[in-house]
């Protein structure tokens, strides 16, 4: 009983917040491509496909972050790994948030803007994804 009084809290991901951050990624990546492939062919197309993308991962993201403010609640030490998880899923969606703006523009006004917007969207949901899927193992040290 004496051993498991000192433990660490372990600061893990729940596996349905797992899938939450995943397809939140997956989603502004898939964004990412859709700028790119207007880039290339001027379809106008890949603009309004992006703009859908961007909204879905805003949805997802928004559950990712609402489980993100819980974990920090609940965290024994709201400093460090949960707090650096969350900062970064609020930036992601934050910037996410003003992409969908910009991409609600005529297609022609959203370019290059939405394109840099989405690949900096994309870095750091890629930032949270790692955070958040790298955890404390037992035994392990702060």
């Amino acid at each position: 009983m004496a051993a498991t009084a000192n433990r660490l809290y372990r600061w893990s991901l729940h596996p349905l917040h797992a899938v939450l951050l995943a397809a939140t990624l997956t989603l502004f990546l898939a964004a990412l491509l859709s700028d790119i492939a207007y880039g290339e062919s001027y379809e106008v197309q890949w603009t309004n496909f992006a703009s859908w993308l961007i909204a879905g991962g805003l949805v997802f993201g928004a559950f990712a972050f609402l489980w993100a403010l819980i974990d920090l609640i609940r965290a024994d030490d709201r400093r460090g790994r949960p707090l650096v998880y969350f900062l970064l899923v609020l930036a992601t969606w934050v910037l996410g948030f003003i992409n969908a703006l910009i991409h609600a523009k005529d297609v022609w006004a959203s370019m290059p803007d939405g394109l840099i917007l989405s690949a900096i969207v994309v870095v750091l949901a890629v930032a949270a994804t790692w955070i958040g899927f790298s955890t404390l193992r037992e035994g392990a040290t702060r």
